[in-house]
């Protein structure tokens, strides 16, 4: 395989954290113009929301540091953030998981409203999907952009995604006009754990290291 570009990956030391050491060569701290960071910073001092989103955040970072579960986090940081109506955009597979998330949001005070992936579904092939990919899961195609609009109609305050596919989480991103945060990342394998197959690369998925050009079945 060819050299990259080096970037935080490859990097050994992590002295933007502490700020303590050298940085490398090839830190993206150093070698970003100082100008631009500088008119980053105002982004987080003169804009309102990203001002209250990035305080309160690292507050809660702070305060409940490895005490709190992700929904707990997020129950957190709404209340902080004074949200009431809370989307959350969920796949037809996490329904049950949903609405249990559902009943938590109602039980500390907000309002939740959920928009299904099928939601305004049509067929698959409507948009060219090849029919022999819709025999095992079916013709319905999944509608991320309709749930970001079906939200914003709602007028929710902040969003919540719940297990949506690979790439329809992409485009509910890219049309949704609210604040959002992750709750369930989706992974059918795994129980939805996607971080697994990181820590199993020496083990059980070791065919993820493995280099596809060579035909290697992993180290």
């Amino acid at each position: 395989m060819g050299e990259f570009e080096k970037s935080c990956v490859n990097c050994g030391v992590l002295n933007c954290a502490k700020r303590d050491k050298e940085y490398p060569e090839f830190c993206l701290t150093t070698n970003f113009d100082v100008k631009e960071l500088e008119e980053i910073k105002k982004l987080y001092l003169e804009d309102e929301e990203n001002n209250k989103v990035s305080v309160i955040s690292a507050e809660i970072e702070a305060e409940f540091y490895c005490r709190y579960t992700r929904v707990e986090e997020i129950i957190e940081f709404s209340k902080r953030m004074g949200f009431h109506k809370i989307g959350i955009a969920t796949c037809i597979g996490l329904i049950e998981e949903s609405r249990i998330f559902a009943q938590i949001l109602k039980k500390n005070g907000f309002e939740p409203y959920a928009a299904l992936c099928k939601a305004g579904a049509f067929n698959k092939t409507d948009i060219g999907v090849r029919k022999e990919y819709t025999t095992q899961v079916g013709n319905a195609l999944c509608n991320p952009i309709m749930q970001a609009k079906l939200l914003e109609k709602a007028g929710t305050d902040f969003n919540v995604v719940v297990g949506l596919c690979v790439g329809h989480d992409s485009l509910f991103y890219k049309y949704t006009h609210t604040l959002t945060t992750t709750l369930v990342t989706k992974d059918r394998v795994l129980a939805h754990n996607p971080v697994g197959a990181l820590y199993q690369t020496k083990a059980y998925y070791k065919k993820l290291m493995a280099d596809p050009a060579s035909g290697e079945k992993g180290q």
